[in-house]
């Protein structure tokens, strides 16, 4: 299970965050339902992945959330008693595939543009943009592999920085 760095309101150690991947009827209020639930429970969602599944009609989210644990059950309770939700699924512990992707805009002097490149090349980033006084880095990873990332990219200016929140997807021949 992984932690957060994000502090639960009820304590000072880490909560807990849980991936949770929510298949629902692509209607409007959804996601807005959805919330609600996270939120009458004190769970905090840390991130946030919606995309229109294969079809058009269903879309799947995925859920990047923190809070007391034993409120978890509950929200995936509520949640798959929604009218447009087909399927709640907890991914905490299961053997998933959960990657996460950013770009970061960093601004470097010609000088430094070999330090950038070197520590984009053992992550694994791709070089999506340079100009004469930045470049613009995308990869995907690990949540904590991107955050090491950063902190590596720290020393520079980091000008802007987009990240997608978790995805997740089941291993094996089962749906998420």
């Amino acid at each position: 299970m992984t932690t957060s760095p994000i502090l639960s309101t009820s304590n000072t150690t880490p909560a807990p965050v849980h991936t949770l991947s929510v298949y629902v009827a692509n209607n409007p209020g959804v996601l807005a339902r959805i919330a609600q639930c996270f939120s009458r429970r004190g769970f905090n969602i840390e991130s946030l992945v919606v995309s229109p599944a294969m079809d058009g009609k269903f879309s799947r989210m995925t859920i990047g959330a923190s809070g007391n644990p034993e409120g978890l059950e509950q929200i995936i309770k509520q949640v798959s008693k929604l009218i447009d939700v087909l399927r709640c699924v907890d991914h905490t512990g299961d053997d998933a595939v959960i990657k996460e992707l950013v770009m970061i805009k960093v601004g470097v002097s010609p000088a430094e543009r070999a330090e950038v490149l070197q520590i984009g090349e053992h992550f694994g980033c791709k070089n999506l943009d340079m100009t004469e006084t930045s470049m613009i880095l995308m990869f995907a990873g690990k949540t904590e592999k991107i955050d090491m990332a950063i902190r590596m990219l720290k020393k520079f200016k980091i000008i802007e920085l987009v990240r997608t929140g978790k995805i997740v997807m089941s291993r094996g021949e089962g749906v998420s």
